[in-house]
């Protein structure tokens, strides 16, 4: 290791000369309360920043070891940090100063779920913090003089205001890492206690608007209601470090959220779907909370299918089209709904989440009215009402179903929820009066069995990340899209994908998959669970091909969600997976 004066004698070196003059300073660095490591560096001011690390010890940073005891406290104490680092820029840094992301510090921080990622790596004996800078220019030539200022006098700023237990604020430090402790516990006894999900007395579950996530604040002469269950709903779950906290249980089956409009049904079903993730203090869904394998599934007009067997759905097409192995380049709302399904089935999913608004109509119901207008023999379409208790029963996969519009869904509902003035009620036992005395005129389509669960073995040739002459090319700027060498992959459907640092790394596990998680045989299921297992033992760093900070850990559904909609994607078809019965 180099020590800090010969980092500061190379910039003055290097000051006014090309850009590419920066690269004299990569290396490792003592600064004596820390080291800093230049990682990369940035071609020019435009390029992407430059990337650099800084790394203590944790006795020198003064964390107590209980703090880092865990796997959870360490994920939690870890988004702590990060966001502490990002304050710090904030307060300390002068921002932009020369050409491009000249003077910019930045690090890759979340938004209100707590996710394990590698912004901050804590280990046994140290932690560090990875973060970009915008090396300084004019124009194409080094500002060696300000690069100095940056990294002499506001990073060590940054680092002792964030990185050091005496700077932070200690009460807001235990309370981030219990709180973060508190819900993993909590989802760890759903399943225990019989449950999907749970949502706690008191949760705020209403967001600021679509497309902020904070929670919602009161306005003058405005109300936000906490949530509160309905007593024959609620159950009582424990703490590690806060206690026991009574709320809403939701126990397997068919479960319906009903209501009038703008009443909050998708608000729910929104905090339920966000429930596979811990949250951080103050979001207002602090405990609520979801079985990590609920699959939020919509209609996707125009999607990419490969070889699914859709006949579990979709059956007898005109001309005698087989839909046991349908692909096709352009998929329908009910067709892309069903293969969705499908597919997080093959994935292993327990719990669909559905909203009637973001749902196929033809493929949710088909009524009495339409079934004496179209016998059902010319219909190839099974609608999911008729198939929702099969799940339940065959295949042990619950629904939660957000319905406005078709009370046929009461036949099949085993609890019904009535979401009043933002408020739940447990309306079951009037729903079941209501079928006795208006019973449905519909008649069953579902046949004697759910169907066969796909099991596709993905070819080697489907996965290429190199466009032209470059080795690999995997590029993710945005939430909902990754650019795979030249293959464009569209995740704007993918609604329990929350931050683009898990979009970063959903691109980099479809390439570590196809290079060392693919097998002879090997179904796309089994191979990403060798991916899981490869990140639950070395962390997100096995998915990089050079260090980074960048990366958010995505669940296995959204990897091979992904996967599913390279429109390279080629597979063959298996064995359906066991258990799985036969369509009638």
């Amino acid at each position: 290791m180099a020590s800090s004066e010969e980092l500061r004698r190379t910039l003055r070196r290097i000051d006014g000369k090309g850009y590419r003059a920066y690269r004299d300073i990569c290396g490792r660095y003592d600064f004596r309360e820390y080291s800093l490591s230049v990682d990369h560096v940035q071609g020019d001011p435009f390029a992407a920043p430059s990337r650099v690390s800084v790394r203590l010890g944790i006795e020198e940073s003064g964390f107590r070891r209980e703090l880092v005891s865990s796997r959870i406290r360490r994920i939690a104490l870890s988004d702590f940090l990060t966001r502490a680092f990002q304050k710090a820029i904030d307060a300390v840094v002068r921002g932009r100063r020369g050409t491009g992301h000249s003077g910019l510090f930045q690090i890759d921080v979340g938004a209100q779920e707590v996710l394990e990622s590698n912004s901050v790596v804590l280990e046994s004996t140290a932690l560090e913090a990875r973060l970009t800078v915008g090396l300084p220019a004019s124009g194409r030539r080094v500002l060696g003089r300000q690069a100095e200022d940056m990294l002499f006098m506001e990073l060590p700023q940054i680092v002792r205001r964030s990185l050091f237990h005496r700077s932070l604020p200690a009460e807001e430090l235990e309370t981030h890492v219990k709180i973060v402790e508190d819900q993993a516990s909590l989802r760890s006894q759903l399943q225990a206690n019989g449950l999907l999900a749970f949502v706690a007395n008191g949760s705020l579950l209403p967001r600021k608007s679509g497309v902020d996530d904070r929670p919602l604040t009161a306005k003058p002469n405005d109300l936000v209601v906490p949530f509160q269950s309905p007593p024959d709903l609620e159950i009582e779950l424990h703490r590690p470090n806060l206690g026991p906290l009574r709320g809403m249980g939701i126990r397997p089956g068919v479960t319906l959220i009903v209501g009038g409009g703008f009443h909050g049904k998708s608000t729910l079903l929104r905090a339920l779907e966000r429930g596979i993730y811990d949250h951080i203090p103050g979001d207002g869904r602090e405990a609520v909370v979801t079985i990590e394998s609920a699959v939020k599934v919509r209609a996707e007009d125009g999607r990419y299918i490969e070889k699914v067997d859709l006949s579990p759905f979709i059956d007898g097409l005109p001309l005698g089209k087989s839909t046991t192995s349908f692909s096709t380049d352009n998929a329908s709302g009910s067709t892309s709904q069903a293969a969705n399904i499908l597919e997080a089935l093959e994935m292993g999913a327990q719990l669909l989440l559905i909203d009637e608004d973001t749902s196929a109509t033809n493929f949710i119901i088909r009524d009495s009215r339409m079934q004496s207008l179209v016998a059902k023999a010319r219909e190839p379409i099974t609608p999911f009402i008729d198939k929702v208790q099969q799940l339940a029963q065959e295949q042990q996969t619950s629904s939660i179903l957000v319905m406005g519009g078709s009370g046929d869904y009461f036949d099949v509902a085993d609890t019904v929820i009535m979401m009043d003035e933002y408020q739940p009620f447990n309306v079951t036992s009037k729903v079941r009066k209501i079928v006795e005395a208006q019973p449905s005129q519909r008649a069953l389509e579902g046949g004697t069995g759910f169907g066969q669960i796909p099991r596709r073995v993905p070819l080697k040739e489907s996965f290429d990340p190199s466009p032209g002459r470059r080795e690999v090319r995997i590029d993710s700027k945005k939430l909902d899209h990754i650019l795979f060498g030249t293959i464009s992959i569209d995740l704007s459907a993918l609604e329990q994908l929350v931050n683009p640092s898990q979009t970063r790394a959903v691109g980099e596990a479809i390439h570590y998959y196809s290079v060392y998680c693919m097998g002879k045989g090997l179904s796309l299921r089994e191979g990403l669970q060798r991916l899981m297992e490869d990140l639950e033992k070395g962390g997100l760093d096995v998915l990089s091909r050079s260090k980074v900070g960048n990366l958010a850990k995505p669940r296995l559904f959204e990897i091979a969600f992904a996967i599913n909609r390279m429109r390279s994607l080629r597979v063959s078809n298996s064995r359906p997976l066991s258990g799985s019965t036969t369509h009638s």
